[in-house]
């Protein structure tokens, strides 16, 4: 064989891949920024209203029910409305949401009520986040798709 039949055998050149870190990186940085203004606004919200010993804990429980009120309006917004960039999702969804709501003091709130002698209220608070953050994302969701099924043409 000649050196141009040999080069015609060869498989085209393929680019390198850039390394998975690389792509994942800016997600990473987005939903980075996010949370800390998600957590940030969380964390104000129990300042202005902080929980009284043995008390229900309503700035936990209302952060969460609204958090997942806007969840259920974003998520339709970016799925059915809106062809949003790439990073919005992790951005706002997971970082900036995902910061704000905060299920992990949910179950320390609860765990403080049982071990501070009100497991009555740490079970109605279990019980009515649970049930309101629920219904919160479907309503918010459902009224949502009916206003922008309303609006189009």
């Amino acid at each position: 064989m000649t050196a141009p039949e040999t080069a015609s055998l060869r498989t085209p050149a393929v680019p390198p891949r850039q390394p998975a870190w690389r792509a994942q990186a800016p997600i990473v940085a987005v939903v980075a920024v996010g949370g800390a203004l998600g957590a940030t606004a969380r964390y104000a919200a129990g300042l202005w209203w902080p929980n009284q010993p043995g008390g229900f804990p309503w700035a936990t429980f209302w952060t969460n029910v609204v958090g997942c009120a806007v969840i259920g309006v974003f998520m339709v917004v970016i799925t059915d409305v809106w062809a949003a960039h790439r990073l919005v999702r992790p951005f706002f969804g997971t970082g900036v949401l995902g910061g704000f709501t905060t299920f992990s003091t949910y179950a320390v709130d609860i765990q403080k009520l049982v071990d501070g002698g009100h497991p009555r209220t740490a079970l109605a608070y279990l019980a009515a986040t649970l049930i309101a953050a629920l219904t919160a994302v479907r309503l918010a969701a459902s009224a949502t798709r009916g206003v922008v099924k309303w609006r189009r043409p």
